[in-house]
């Protein structure tokens, strides 16, 4: 039995963008990468579908993702530092 191929973001990415280009057929493409046609054309519709999504304003809602991530790590911080200078505080052992 064959064993299964997994392949990277990358790659997929480059294979779609191939066959959205549309200088070759899709027999052409699968058989350069050596995947099967039915996966090249998966992967077109796949780009095809998700491209509008990299205009949209999921960009904006990561970047609000990222800035509360940001700002809970700063508490974090913050909190250890004082929990730290407590401690150094408390033991004697000041730095």
């Amino acid at each position: 039995m064959g064993r299964r191929r997994r392949f990277g973001a990358a790659f997929k990415a480059k294979v779609a963008l191939e066959a959205i280009k549309g200088l070759r057929t899709i027999n052409e493409i699968a058989a350069e990468y050596e995947v099967h046609p039915n996966q090249v054309t998966k992967w077109k519709k796949q780009a095809l579908e998700d491209l509008p999504n990299i205009f949209s304003s999921g960009r904006a809602k990561r970047d609000i993702t990222d800035e509360a991530a940001k700002n809970r790590l700063y508490e974090e911080i913050g909190r250890l530092k004082v929990e730290l200078d407590w401690l150094k505080k408390k033991t004697g052992h000041e730095y």
